[in-house]
C-alpha cells in the first residue's frame, strides 16, 4: 500500500502504475471500474461493500471521499492498494478538501482502467439530479439506494423523474428474492392472473417496486395496503404479504413467517416454506454488477411506482452536465462533508429547475492537465469550458476534464 499526504493526481497515478507492476500480469483482467462516492462516516461500510462486489467481478474500486468542501486550500490524499485490505484487485482511495472536492472528476478520470465500462454508486443520498454530479455524467451505469434519502418515497419520485436508461437503485435490488420466488410459484400454475394486493409499508421503496413490477408484469393495478405495526417484512424490505388472484378462483400468496422466511401457499399443492434472509449490501452492490446494460424491468417497476410513464422507451444518452456550486447555492456550512453530488440543488425535479446557481470560478484550487491540485488559480483544467445545458433556465456548467486536460 502506498499513501500519499497532500499529493497531486499525477502522483496518484504514477503509485497506481508502480503498484501494478509489482502486482505483475495477475492484474490486467479488470471487467469494469466501480467509483464510489461516500461521506467519511460511511467510508467502512462502503469499503466492505466494495470489495464483496469487486472479489466477484475484477474490478478498479475507485473511491470518493469528499471533505470540508469550505476548505480555503484545496488538499488531495490517498491511499493506492493492490492486492490489500480492499481485496486482489486495485484500489484507489481519495479524501478531497475544499474547491478540488467539486470536481473530484479531475483527479478520477485519469484513474480509469482503459476499455471497461464505469459503474458509479452513491452510498448515501444520491444527488436531486445526477447530472449536477460529474462522477455520475461519465458513468455507464449508475446506483442510487433511495432508502438513504431523509424522505425514501419523494427520492423515489426524483429518481423516475431523472431517469435514463443505466440508472438503477438497490431499493429494487431487495427485491429480487421476492420477485424469484413469486415467477417460480407460476412454473406450475396455468391460471392467469386477475388482480394482486401487497401488505407491507407504505413508506417502504422496496414495497412499492414489488408492487410497480407485479402490475407492469400482470398489467393489473396492485394496491399497497398498510400492514399493522411496523411490519418489518423479510429480506430487507417491508412486506408481509403478496397475494395474487388467479381466473379459476386460486390465489398464489406469499406470506411472511418469521424475519428470516415466507410461507408459499398455492391452490392443491402443499404448503412450502421458504427461506428469504436479509442480503449484505456487497451482495446486493455485487448482484448490480453482474449485467451493465440497462434493466428494463425496474424500468418498468419504477415508472408504475411513481406513476411516470415511459421510462424504459427513453432515449439511451448521456447526461450533460449542469454546474451547480454549493458554496453558492446552499452556502459553506450545508456543504461539508457531502458526498450525494459536486453540488446539491433545490431542484428535485428535471434538469433546468429553478434553484441552479450560476457557475462562479473556483479560486481556490486549480487542477493541473493530469489531476493534480494547486493551491492557487482559477477553476480546474478542462473544467472551464461551458457545457450546453438541457431544459429552460438550467445554467452552463464545466465539462469533466479528460485525462489529457481537455473536455472529456
Amino acid at each position: 500500500m502506498t499513501t500519499l499526504w497532500d499529493t497531486t493526481g499525477t502522483a496518484v497515478v504514477k503509485a497506481l502504475a508502480a503498484e501494478r507492476r509489482t502486482g505483475g500480469a495477475v492484474l490486467s483482467g479488470l471487467a469494469l471500474t466501480l467509483v464510489v462516492v461516500v461521506d467519511e462516516k460511511d467510508v467502512h461500510e462502503a469499503e466492505a461493500a466494495a470489495t464483496t462486489a469487486a472479489s466477484r467481478h475484477p474490478s478498479r474500486l475507485l473511491i470518493v471521499i469528499r471533505r470540508q468542501v469550505e476548505a480555503p486550500v484545496p488538499r488531495l490524499d490517498a491511499e493506492v492498494l493492490v492486492g490489500g485490505r480492499l481485496g486482489p484487485g486495485e484500489a484507489v482511495v481519495m479524501r478531497m478538501y475544499g474547491r478540488l472536492a467539486l470536481h473530484a472528476e479531475s483527479v478520477v478520470l485519469p484513474l480509469l482502467a482503459p476499455d471497461a465500462p464505469v459503474v458509479t454508486w452513491w452510498h448515501g443520498p444520491p444527488p436531486d439530479l445526477i447530472a449536477h454530479d460529474p462522477l455520475g455524467v461519465f458513468a455507464d451505469r449508475r446506483v442510487t439506494d433511495v432508502s438513504r434519502a431523509t424522505d425514501p418515497i419523494a427520492e423515489l419520485h426524483r429518481r423516475a423523474a431523472d431517469f435514463i436508461p443505466g440508472d438503477t437503485d438497490l431499493a429494487w435490488t431487495r427485491t429480487t428474492p421476492w420477485r424469484a420466488e413469486l415467477a417460480s410459484a407460476f412454473d406450475t400454475v396455468r391460471a392467469v392472473p386477475r388482480g394482486a394486493s401487497i401488505t407491507g409499508r407504505l413508506d417502504d421503496p422496496a414495497t412499492l417496486l414489488l408492487a410497480g413490477w407485479l402490475s407492469a408484469r400482470f398489467g393489473v393495478p396492485v394496491p399497497v395496503e398498510q400492514a399493522a405495526g411496523r411490519a418489518p417484512g423479510v429480506g430487507g424490505i417491508g412486506v408481509s404479504e403478496v397475494a395474487v388472484e388467479l381466473d379459476d378462483g386460486g390465489v398464489v400468496r406469499l406470506s411472511r413467517q418469521d424475519a428470516q422466511s415466507v410461507l408459499l401457499q398455492r391452490a392443491e399443492q402443499p404448503d412450502s416454506e421458504v427461506t428469504l434472509p436479509e442480503r449484505q449490501l456487497g451482495d446486493l452492490l455485487a448482484e448490480e454488477l453482474r449485467r451493465l446494460d440497462a434493466d428494463q424491468p425496474y424500468a418498468d417497476a419504477l415508472g408504475v411506482a411513481t406513476g411516470v410513464g415511459g421510462l424504459a422507451g427513453r432515449p439511451v444518452e448521456p447526461r450533460v452536465l449542469i454546474w451547480v456550486d454549493p458554496m453558492l447555492h446552499n452556502g459553506a456550512s450545508g456543504s461539508s462533508g457531502s458526498s450525494g453530488s459536486s453540488g446539491s440543488s433545490g431542484s428535485a425535479g428535471t434538469p433546468g429547475s429553478a434553484g441552479a446557481a450560476e457557475p462562479e470560478p473556483a479560486t481556490a484550487a486549480e487542477t493541473d492537465s493530469d489531476g493534480g491540485a494547486h493551491a492557487e488559480g482559477t477553476s480546474p483544467a478542462g473544467a472551464a469550458a461551458p457545457v450546453p445545458a438541457t431544459g429552460p433556465g438550467a445554467t452552463e456548467g464545466p465539462a469533466p476534464a479528460g485525462p489529457d486536460g481537455g473536455p472529456a
